[in-house]
């Protein structure tokens, strides 16, 4: 363990417009009728409760890759949302990572996390305070956003930072202002989560990086390994069937090289016949976060609080401690932390004794009533 220190910062003001959304639908999914789990509907009132709803992105409108603009997001409601009159909640925005869907984290489908279960557990022993968190399907075409902003698969980062927050702060209870806002993810939503909140101090107050992906810019040797496997793609059928790092590239290059002209995949890889294409590795570079940080060390400054943690047996250990060493080299406050385990063993025990907690501290909540 490798702590800093949080302090707190100048709180951003929030966009006074945000962009118009439109919800197509709103569908209560809990394990009974009336929105009530099965537990609740046994009589245990401490369980919350989670609704689906679908959500039009007009700023993923036209992706080429064909994926619709009518996201699901999942939402948890604590126990106490039906229940206290006109109490109002802080919100946490969760990413969820590549090739996964809040179905999965949402104990929908057996994952290695089931995120409401963990909130049940954090909200009801009072370790932590409650909060409404919310999750978008990021799954697309190429089984991940990388929740960037591009033609190819729709502006990802616009969607959260804009039509996402506007659309649960017009229909839930929620303190809509930066100060009660934290935005958190694991892997590719880990890069989602840093990448967008050190952009947007505005949006968001305070952030908790998990395992994060996607880093580095690429060298001529990452980009090499497994070139071939990836010029070999020719549709997305293909794609579906490729191996997992293979599917990464793919989805990489729709979301950091789009080129309209290349049909049919509508991106540029990092190599071509092998060979590596330098100008095109670029852009990957301008959205690597090793690379970009420099540029908003200032908004980083903003945030509340920042936190990020990694298994010292996840392959990805090396990037996230680098990331380390930039905000140590600049002194911007945060906490880092390393713990036995690789990249997805640990997840929901750090949720529940860490993530949630620290949400619990650095987001403004209102005050108790008497």
């Amino acid at each position: 363990m490798e702590p800093g220190k949080i302090i707190p910062p100048l709180l951003a003001s929030r966009r006074a417009a945000m962009r118009r959304v439109c919800a197509l639908s709103l569908m209560v999914l809990a394990a009974g009728s009336g929105g009530l789990s099965l537990a609740q509907k046994a009589g245990d009132l401490r369980k919350g409760t989670v609704e689906r709803v679908k959500l039009h992105g007009q700023t993923l409108e036209g992706n080429l890759e064909g994926d619709s603009p009518d996201r699901d997001v999942l939402v948890y409601l604590p126990a106490s949302y039906k229940t206290s009159g006109n109490r109002r909640y802080p919100v946490v925005y969760f990413l969820h990572g590549f090739t996964d869907d809040p179905d999965h984290w949402w104990g929908f489908v057996k994952h290695f996390v089931n995120l409401p279960e963990i909130l049940d557990r954090v909200f009801a022993d009072g370790s932590s305070r409650e909060m409404i968190v919310a999750m978008p399907n990021a799954y697309t075409a190429f089984q991940g956003s990388m929740y960037s902003n591009s033609a190819t698969t729709g502006n990802w980062e616009d969607f959260v930072t804009g039509e996402l927050v506007a659309y649960i702060d017009g229909h839930y209870r929620t303190i809509a202002s930066v100060g009660s806002r934290g935005l958190a993810g694991h892997s590719m939503g880990g890069y989602g989560a840093l990448k967008i909140g050190m952009k947007h101090p505005e949006v968001y107050s305070s952030m908790y990086v998990m395992s994060a992906c996607c880093l580095s810019p690429p060298t001529a040797q990452s980009a090499g390994r497994g070139a071939a496997r990836a010029e070999a793609v020719h549709s997305q059928a293909e794609a579906a069937e490729a191996d997992f790092g293979t599917k990464a590239v793919l989805a990489e290059a729709a979301a950091w090289s789009p080129n309209p002209m290349n049909a049919p995949l509508y991106f540029d890889l990092p190599t071509k016949e092998g060979e590596f294409r330098p100008e095109i590795a670029a852009k990957w570079a301008a959205n690597a976060p090793l690379a970009m940080i420099d540029q908003y060390i200032r908004y980083l400054r903003r945030m509340k609080a920042v936190a990020m943690d990694v298994g010292l047996q996840d392959g990805l250990m090396p990037a996230v401690k680098d990331l380390y060493g930039i905000l140590n080299h600049y002194k911007v406050p945060h906490t880092y932390e390393t713990y036995e385990g690789d990249h997805t063993n640990h997840v929901a025990e750090r949720i529940e004794k860490n993530v949630m907690p620290f949400f619990s501290k650095n987001l403004e909540f209102e005050p108790a009533r008497h």
